[in-house]
């Protein structure tokens, strides 16, 4: 192999690697959440893309998606991720730690809902269209990785249900 060759790979796989160390806990992204109430504020941790909190175009340490986005979300004791749809992709959690209770809800009447509870290593999958929600309740911060099946997905959109329902961003 050339140096050349070897160059271009050391620079290909370089630009392929986004470090914990380079990372930063977002508290500010879905800040506007905390409108209807502190138990809805979380940090957001971006690797690939931005996922659907809004535009981060101009962080460059966030590696471009081409399929999807992946980001670790913390969730403190109590916190929760309030009820909300994504209508164009599938959205996974996968649990690193701490334990979260995830809730499907009805697409038709929001308070017919079913829920499980996830620990470490755990996983769901939800489809498209499909409103969620989760909540940390373990004696911990829950941390859990969040990917979603597209480069630059749709923001979701807050059911009737949801506390973030007439929340803006603004």
């Amino acid at each position: 192999m050339t140096e050349k060759n070897t160059t271009e790979l050391d620079a290909l796989i370089d630009s392929c690697i986004a470090s914990k160390a380079s990372r930063d806990e977002d508290w500010d992204t879905l800040a506007f959440q905390a409108k209807a109430g502190e138990e809805f504020r979380r940090a957001q941790i971006r690797y690939i893309g931005s996922g659907a909190t809004g535009n981060h175009e101009g962080d460059s340490r966030i590696l471009p998606s081409e399929h999807f986005t992946f980001s670790n979300m913390r969730l403190p004791v109590g916190g929760v991720g309030p009820e909300h749809t994504h209508h164009d992709v599938e959205e996974a959690f996968f649990v690193l730690e701490g334990e979260l209770e995830v809730t499907v809800h009805d697409v038709e009447d929001g308070t017919k809902t079913a829920s499980r509870r996830l620990g470490y290593r755990d996983l769901i999958r939800v489809p498209a269209g499909v409103p969620r929600s989760l909540k940390n309740v373990g004696e911990g911060d829950a941390l859990f990785c969040v990917i979603i099946g597209t480069q630059k997905p749709q923001l979701p959109t807050y059911p009737a249900t949801s506390p973030m329902h007439g929340v803006t961003r603004d």
